[in-house]
Order: C-alpha cells, then structure tokens, then sequence
C-alpha cells in the first residue's frame, strides 16, 4: 500500500513557492509518508528540462531517491459555449517525458506555455482529448476539483450541468474526477450522474509543506499502467484521505470584502447578492451540489470507494502549543514526530490509539484520536476564505483551541 498525491504545482506555476523543486518535493514525500507525487507543471518547458536532468525512469515512473513520480499537470481550457465563456481545468497524465514533449508541442498553436506551470488553452475540452488521444492514448485526463466556483467542469461562475456538455462524445474517456478541498465523497455521490466514475483527492499544492493533504491510498505495482488502472476500475484502491470539506475556501456561499458568509438555505430565502453591497455572492461547492444532486445523503449507495477525514498534523500540534502552525515551535516538533513515527500519514491514521496514548504528549495525541472520531466543529469558509476548525478535546486538555 502507498499514498499518491497527483496534483500538485511547480515553481513554474503563479503564487507558488520556490521550494517546489524537485529535491524539496521528495524531501518533503519522505516526511508525509507519500510514496508517489505527481509532478505537475510538465507543459512547462523549463520544469520538464529539470525533470528530465533529475529524475530517473523507473517501471514506467520516473524516480528521485526513494519518491516515485507521475508525469501530471494541470491546465485551464477557456472557450466559448452558447454564449458564455467557460473556464474548466484539468489535471492531465502523461506515460513519458516524449509523449509529454509531444503534447506541449501540440498545445503550443492554443495558449503560451512559458508563461505559467498552469496554462491558459484557447482549446475546449473536448477537442483537448481528442488531441491527447491521438498523440498518446495512455495519456489521461480527469477534471479538477469539479466543483469550485471559478475554473471547474460544475462550478457555479462558468461550469456545466452535465459533464457531457462539456466533454461530448469523448466522455467515455474520462474515468475520475478530482472532489477538491471544498467537498467530498459523500457531497459528489448525490449526484447519480457521477456514479460511474471514481474520485480522486489531491492537495493541489503551492508548496512542499501542503502535498499530502488530500491523497490517495493504492495498493496496486509502482507502474503507469497499473496505477492508471486502480484509478479507472477502483480495484486497490483502498481510500481517499480527505479535508473536512467545510475547511475548504469555497465551502458556502459568501462575499469577502464585506464578512458575509451564508449557507445555501440562507442564500435560497435571501437571494444570490450580498445583504451589505448588493454584489453578487459568490456561491460556493454546497450550493452547487445541492442543485443539481437527486438524493439525499442516506440514499447514496454503498459500493463506492472508502474515505477517511483529516487535519493536516501541523495544525494539530499548532492547536495543542497554542502557537501559530508557521512558527519554528511547531516544524520542530513535527520533524521530530515524523521522523521519530514513520511519516505523517502513519501518525495520522495508523498507529494505534495505545501507542498514541503511551508516546505522545497529551495535548497531541488527543487532538490526534479527536480527529480520526471526527470530532471537531467548523465554521464554514466561503470566497476564498478557509474555513475555521477546531479539534473537540476534553476540558483536561484545555478545551477546544481554534486551528488556522
């Protein structure tokens, strides 16, 4: 068994760290316990060059050290539909640096590649995975955090009701879609339009610290072919390590600059413009999926692949010390657990509750075992604005303390 994260971003890519090369990402897999990365960003000609100097091919993998790496990036297709313009991105999976070479050739007649790890493509969806198609039929396409309000196959700004309007007579060739930080298994199965495909969680990373925290358990061979695989069929594909989706920026409905936050039952009895400025809301993935879903949450069928919730475990030592999760106390600490434990993950979800309790300083190991019984209340992020959580502890451990 191993833990995948496919997308992430590069120091290519806007607002990202300039630790997101190649050396900090492994070093920073070994701390989480994630054995394969995807590697983002390989339409960038200057992150592919790099990638091509460090890393080693390996079983239809490329390798670096004790990391496996995926050929992934992420792309964002602008293009006209009735009338509207609509923005969607996608994560793609490509076999090898050639048939990736291939591809960015390809790509080069519809948008600037040099310009972001993340392109803009003058290119609909569907023409996109006939171009893929043809040049490599290994190659993959599964779109991104479908949900989002701005840049996502059923966003609220520009988005679809229906992923065949998007994707047309090439819809077959789509086998998973990507949930986001702002929802999760459950949220996405009350739509049985989805039922046919599988959902993959990413961290969708800026930087080296934030891989992990969303991911993918595997329990299939190190290889292209097999991991593409598990995904498609969803054999060995153990779960998915998911945010609470409440956490997420985009969870509720809401307006930034004025403070306003509103959930989707509001919104409906109140209207779709901010109470304060008149502006419109910007609806957030709850409303988005609550009309379009068909059922309800206990009518979800359960034959869908597990999933288990988490809290990063920076911000669970954060909570504990009281302190901030960017402050030199907390990333000691963390380094001194994980490479004491065997990786981030393995605290998080595996060890034992005995060895937690025997080994672990209180304030940590109880936040540790709260969060694995789902015990933490949220309020809501709405508009880009994470939203606010808080581990439920026993008064002995000095009550609930706000994560950040």
């Amino acid at each position: 068994m191993f833990i995948a994260d496919l997308h992430i971003h590069s120091k290519f890519s806007r607002a990202t760290s300039d630790d997101m090369d190649v050396e900090h990402l492994a070093q920073w897999a070994r701390l989480k316990g994630i054995k394969l990365l995807g590697t983002g960003d390989f339409t960038h000609p200057d992150w592919l060059k790099e990638l091509k100097k460090k890393l080693s091919l390996e079983n239809g993998l490329y390798k670096y050290g004790e990391t496996y790496f995926l050929l992934t990036a992420e792309v964002c297709n602008i293009f006209p539909y009735k009338g509207k313009a609509k923005k969607i991105h996608n994560i793609l999976f490509a076999p090898n640096i050639s048939e990736a070479e291939k591809i960015n050739e390809a790509f080069k007649k519809y948008g600037n590649l040099v310009v972001d790890g993340r392109p803009f493509l003058d290119l609909d969806c569907y023409s996109m995975v006939k171009i893929i198609k043809k040049i490599s039929p290994s190659a993959q396409i599964i779109p991104a955090h479908i949900w989002t309000p701005h840049f996502s196959l059923f966003g609220a700004n520009s988005g679809f009701d229906k992923i065949e309007d998007c994707f047309k007579d090439v819809t077959g060739e789509i086998f998973a879609l990507e949930t986001g930080l702002s929802s999760d298994p459950p949220m996405n199965r009350r739509l049985s339009a989805l039922d046919r495909f599988n959902l993959i969680s990413n961290s969708d990373a800026h930087s080296p610290a934030k891989i992990g925290r969303e991911a993918n358990a595997l329990d299939c061979p190190l290889r292209y072919d097999e991991i593409i695989k598990t995904l498609k069929t969803g054999e060995n594909f153990l779960y998915t390590i998911e945010f609470f989706p409440q956490e997420g920026k985009y969870h509720f409905n809401g307006h930034r600059n004025c403070g306003i936050r509103l959930s989707p039952e509001e919104t409906m009895q109140k209207g779709k413009l901010c109470p304060l400025c008149l502006k419109p809301l910007t609806i957030g993935v709850m409303h988005r999926v609550l009309e379009l879903a068909d059922r309800k949450t206990e009518d979800i069928p359960d034959k869908f692949i597990p999933y288990k919730n988490s809290i990063p475990l920076e911000e669970i030592i954060a909570d504990a010390l009281k302190v901030g999760v960017q402050t030199q106390q907390v990333r000691n600490e963390y380094l001194s657990l994980v490479n004491k434990y065997g990786g981030e993950f393995q605290i998080l979800l595996d060890l034992s509750a005995e060895f937690i309790r025997e080994h672990f300083s209180a304030p940590i190991g109880e936040r540790i075992l709260a969060v694995r019984e789902g015990k933490v209340s949220i309020k809501e992020g709405y508009d880009g604005v994470y939203g606010e959580i808080k581990v439920q502890v026993e008064q002995k451990d000095e009550g609930q303390l706000k994560l950040f």
